[in-house]
Parts: structure tokens; C-alpha cells; sequence
């Protein structure tokens, strides 16, 4: 029985680049690197699944998710805010008459 090969980070990425762009077989891949041609496909879906991190800003969260129930409950809070707003215009108009000014 042979001793397990432990592979660097920089051999597995080079190994599934290469199968990334498809330019050999996995066959021709596997004689080439010497690596079993269903640990490069594991490899190549491991790159596809996590490329999308090397584009994330780093030191930010991401959005938190905001519940349906707080979206509901700031939509009451923002309406009861302008029917407010429109009473004490409508009360400023009417106390100083033509002086008031209109928002």
C-alpha cells in the first residue's frame, strides 16, 4: 500500500485551472500531474465554488438580512412619521396664516 500524497495549495490550483480551461482531458490531466483524474474534478468544483470570495471586500461584514416583520414595522413607523409631518403643516399654516412657508 502506497503513503498518501499531500498536495500543496498552489499544486491543487494549478491543477484545476488547468481543468478549468478544459485544454487537456482529465485523462491527459491526471497522466501529466500523477493525481487521480476524480480528485481533479473535486478540485476544479472546489475553484468554481469558492471563486466568487477572491472578489469580496475584505474587512466588511455582508448585509445583514433584514425580517419581512422589521421591513413591515419601519413601513408603520415611516407612515405614521409624514402623517405627522402633514398635521403640523397644515397646524402651522393655519396659525400663522400667510406667513408660513410651505415645505
Amino acid at each position: 500500500m502506497t503513503k498518501r500524497k499531500n498536495h500543496s495549495a498552489e499544486f491543487k490550483a494549478r491543477v484545476a485551472l488547468d481543468a478549468i480551461r478544459e485544454e487537456m482531458t482529465l485523462a491527459e490531466l491526471s497522466k501529466k500531474y500523477g493525481v487521480h483524474s476524480g480528485q481533479i474534478s473535486t478540485w476544479k468544483r472546489a475553484a468554481l465554488d469558492n471563486m466568487t470570495s477572491a472578489f469580496q471586500r475584505r474587512g466588511r461584514d455582508p448585509e445583514p438580512e433584514v425580517s419581512a416583520a422589521e421591513v413591515e414595522k419601519l413601513h408603520s413607523k415611516i407612515g405614521q412619521l409624514v402623517v405627522e409631518r402633514d398635521f403640523l403643516a397644515d397646524a402651522s399654516r393655519q396659525l400663522l396664516g400667510t406667513r408660513g412657508k410651505k415645505w
